[in-house]
């Protein structure tokens, strides 16, 4: 039996704005200028929006406050938050808010220019290491995901090496894109001897700190079906979370991840054999190896091998975070919707150098704090309906 939420929904407008760098806006200014974007990329007007989703991170009431800004009145209204993947959560609550008749035109956005104010990660997340942790002066999140890759390391073997490669991968993705911020050339060896931070992380190892803004415009499918570009449709999500606190959680190389792309499989009635594609939130180059493994593209153990193979770089069999991810592309605090903006581009045709040809669905993964949250979205053209 189908699922009642599966193609349901499309995405059906996107848009970045100031990737990189946007001197001169304060986060809500950029936050408005994407999603004025992306209802134009829509061919639809503000007043049409009557859904809206956000979470910013300098403006713990976004949806009102953007509502304000940007002059519209929402008649579905979500500020949930649960760290970057909120907005792939925010894609399962659009899909169930449209099918219940509550909106038909919802508008998902992001916003923050912490590069240009701060020159360093900005986090919402309180209270990120419990009172046992805090004593040993860890940082926030690296060395969260730095344990969960010293693990890694522990019970399979993975190596610096091989964590080297998701770097230099989504490099290689960035050096195809015009929006991408880090685009100089890469090696194994420049991630492996740059300087530490949190061992056995490098800087290269860690996302950008960058400004940027996106937005989304999801429509219910016979009104997307009618507008100016290619719908393209939600076909399953899922959403899983145990635990805050890295020391909660109950395996440090297993993430809800499994949890929340079982659900998002089981509504778009597919399996691991039918994605293309991967978009996934790599704050830490670790992430990409957990994720291959939880999302289960490969067996556990087997993600540092699969990328050190170039597998996940271009010309290889399963492209991963083709704009260059959090690590090469952006990363503004938050990651997760960027991963649904370039699934969506990728599916309607729209990356120039870096097309993938042929493409009919696309896997995106947002991970809120240190893999606290996990959200999957699967996304697919006409063909998958």
């Amino acid at each position: 039996m189908t699922h009642p939420l599966r193609g349901n929904s499309a995405i059906c407008g996107v848009a970045t704005f100031g990737l990189g760098e946007a001197p001169g806006f304060d986060a809500m200014e950029t936050q408005t200028i994407a999603a004025a974007m992306a209802l134009e990329d829509a061919g639809l007007d503000k007043s049409q929006v009557d859904g809206l989703f956000g979470a910013m991170q300098s403006e713990f009431l976004n949806t009102l406050a953007f509502s304000e800004y940007f002059g519209i009145t929402p008649t579905f209204s979500s500020n949930n938050r649960i760290g970057g993947s909120s907005f792939l959560a925010h894609v399962q609550e659009a899909m169930a808010a449209i099918e219940a008749g509550l909106c038909s035109v919802a508008l998902v956005t992001y916003g923050s220019v912490q590069r240009s104010l701060m020159g360093k990660l900005q986090t919402a997340v309180s209270a990120a290491w419990t009172r046992h942790e805090t004593d040993y002066g860890p940082r926030f999140p690296v060395s969260s995901y730095a344990l969960m890759a010293k693990r890694h390391m522990h019970e399979f073997g993975t190596t610096r090496e091989q964590l080297a490669h998701v770097a230099v991968s989504a490099r290689q993705w960035a050096q195809k894109n015009p929006e991408a911020f880090a685009r100089d050339p890469l090696t194994v060896e420049d991630v492996v001897n740059a300087r530490m931070v949190s061992s056995p992380f490098g800087t290269l190892d860690c996302c950008l700190v960058t400004d940027g803004s996106g937005a989304l415009v999801i429509a219910r499918a016979d009104i997307a079906e009618t507008l100016k570009r290619p719908p393209v449709y939600i076909l399953g999500a899922g959403v899983a979370h145990h635990a805050k606190h890295v020391m909660g959680m109950e395996s440090l190389t297993t993430t809800t991840a499994v949890e929340s792309s079982a659900r998002a499989y089981g509504m778009a009635g597919m399996g691991v054999d039918d994605i293309q594609m991967l978009q996934v939130y790599d704050a830490f180059t670790i992430n990409t190896i957990l994720l291959l493994e939880d999302l289960g593209i490969v067996p556990k153990g087997d993600g540092g091998p699969f990328v050190a193979e170039g597998h996940i770089a271009p010309g290889g069999k399963l492209p991963v975070n083709t704009n260059g991810g959090g690590l090469s592309c952006c990363h503004p605090g938050m990651y997760g919707l960027f991963t649904l903006i370039e699934g969506a581009r990728q599916l309607r045709g729209d990356c120039g150098d870096r097309q993938v040809e042929g493409l009919d669905t696309v896997l995106c993964h947002g991970v809120g704090g240190a893999f606290s949250s996990n959200a999957t979205c699967i996304l697919g053209t006409d063909a998958t309906l």
